[in-house]
Formats: structure tokens, sequence, C-alpha cells
């Protein structure tokens, strides 16, 4: 499959870019300024340029170059912004003609795009190094393989260890992992069952005299024959109440503070509705009125 895209050959250009920035040309790339990269446009371009390039030139400043004039004004300089932000990779360029001129910086060998389209996208390290340690690996290569010596066997024979070694310390650290899973679970299971055992043990009240307590469910109050309840919040503070000449039952506007229920003749008051029956024989609540209030009321609310 070929890889001769446009996004290839950016691609390839800002690889060969990471090269250069330890080449020969390293001082224009450290950083790549735009008076660095103009500097290095100049000094390539004075240098016997292709056709090809002057062509990029041409169509990336709209003018043609002329060795006898060095441009270096600030609309010629910040032009160069652009190509700087291609190849570090913080923006994408809206022209073409800005990828061709970064491919002559970085002295990529298959410029412009034409070129790298038609050759196939080939890495240039490979189409172009001709070396002499090159055709030396070349040959070792091909004698190793007329012996029957496979030049991948070190290197899959070291895979294999390192996949051996990978398999027994991953084998290992399960076993490991596992026992402390369970140990873990165990250690929560437990620790569940202690709160379990202390806060929901006592999940309930019962009716006692003239409030509500707190109880276990299981295990009410001794001599208590009133119903075990679930604790409901809203009548933990419920309280039965005396009412006398003295006691509060009205806001200034008359409506009614506290709560009475009657049952066999008996009227009982309340600090509050509660969920509107009796705690103990469940007659309704019902706010207390001024004829309620001045016929059941004691003269002492210290007397019984």
């Amino acid at each position: 499959m070929l890889n001769n895209t446009r996004e290839d050959y950016k691609e390839a250009i800002r690889i060969k870019f990471e090269k250069e920035k330890n080449g020969s040309n390293s001082n224009f790339f450290n950083p790549p300024s735009q008076a660095n990269l103009r500097d290095l446009c100049w000094k390539i371009f004075t240098s016997d340029p292709s056709s090809d390039d002057l062509k990029v030139y041409y169509d990336f400043f709209k003018s043609k170059f002329d060795s006898n004039n060095e441009d270096t004004s600030t609309v010629h300089t910040d032009k160069f912004k652009k190509v700087g932000d291609f190849l570090k990779r913080k923006k994408e360029p809206l022209k073409f003609d800005t990828v061709n001129l970064a491919a002559i910086l970085v002295d990529f060998k298959l410029r412009p795009y034409k070129q790298f389209f038609e050759k196939g996208g080939i890495v240039e390290e490979q189409q172009f190094d001709n070396s002499p340690d090159r055709e030396i690996t070349e040959k070792d290569k091909k004698n190793q393989q007329s012996n029957g010596y496979s030049p991948n066997y070190d290197e899959q024979k070291s895979k294999s260890k390192k996949a051996q070694f990978k398999n027994k310390f991953y084998g290992r650290l399960f076993k490991r992992s596992k026992r402390t899973i369970v140990a873990t679970i165990f250690l929560f299971g437990l620790i569940g069952s202690v709160i379990c055992f202390t806060v929901f043990k006592k999940h309930c009240m019962q009716w006692s005299d003239d409030h509500y307590e707190i109880v276990d469910c299981g295990k009410p109050i001794k001599g208590n024959l009133n119903e075990v309840i679930q604790i409901d919040d809203n009548l933990l503070s419920l309280r039965k109440i005396p009412v006398c000449d003295t006691s509060r039952c009205f806001k200034p506007d008359g409506e009614a503070i506290v709560w009475y229920t009657k049952s066999n003749k008996k009227v009982d008051f309340f600090n509050s509705y509660g969920n509107g029956k009796h705690p103990e024989n469940k007659s309704a609540m019902r706010p207390i009125s001024n004829h309620i209030f001045k016929t059941y009321k004691k003269k002492d609310c210290a007397s019984k």
C-alpha cells in the first residue's frame, strides 16, 4: 500500500525536521523562529537552488528569488511564522505552498509533493542512503541468509524470552493479587457486618411514657407493650405535654401550636402533629381549640 498522500508528505517533513534539529542546520531550528527560518531560507537559495525549489519560492512569496537583494523586512519575515507553526505541529497551513517551502528548509529529498507522490511516498532515508556501511550490511545479510541463518533469529529469540518472562511475572502477580483480593473482600465483609450490628441493630423506636426511645429492633423495653416501629426522625421529637393556665397553646394570630387526642373521655396533649395518630391508642390528632383548652387544662402543670 502506497503512503503518498498529502498527509503522509506533511508527516514525513515533520519527522525530517525533528532529525535536522540536531543536524548541521540545528542553529536555525532551535528555535525555528521567523528570523531563523528566514536566514536559513536565504542560505539555501543562495546555494544553487533547483528549478523546483525556485518555483516553490515564487508560489510562496509571489515574487522571484533575487540573490542580490536580501529581504529582511518585517513583512517578509512574518511569512515564516506559518512555516514554523507547521513544523512544530501547532497549526495546519491554509496553503500547501507552506508545506513545500518547509520541505526545502529541512532538506527533504522527495520534494515538492509531486515528486513524493510519483515515487510512491518512499522513505527518503531508504531511497537515498548509499553509504558504504549500508552496502556492507546488505552483503552481510545476504551471506547470512545463504548460510541458512535468519537475520531476525536473535531478535525473535529475545522477544520470546521477554514474552516468557512477562508470562511468569504476570502469573505470579495474578496469584498474589488473587489472594489479596480475597483477603480484601473478607476484611470489608467483616467491617460491614460490624457496622450492621452496631448501627442497624438500634434502628427501631418504642413509645415510653411521654416520648419515643431508640431500641434494638428485636429487643423492646422490658415491660413496655407499646409497638416497636422503625425509626422516624419526625417522631423522635414528639412529646406528650401537660397543658395548664400558663401554657402557650396558640400563636398571636390564633393558630394552634399544641395538638390533642381524645379517647374514652381522656385527652392527651402533644407538642407536634407527629404522624397524626396517638402513639399508643392510635386516635387522631387534632389542633387544640379554645373549648378544649378551657375544658381540659390543669391549674398547675406540676401536678399530674
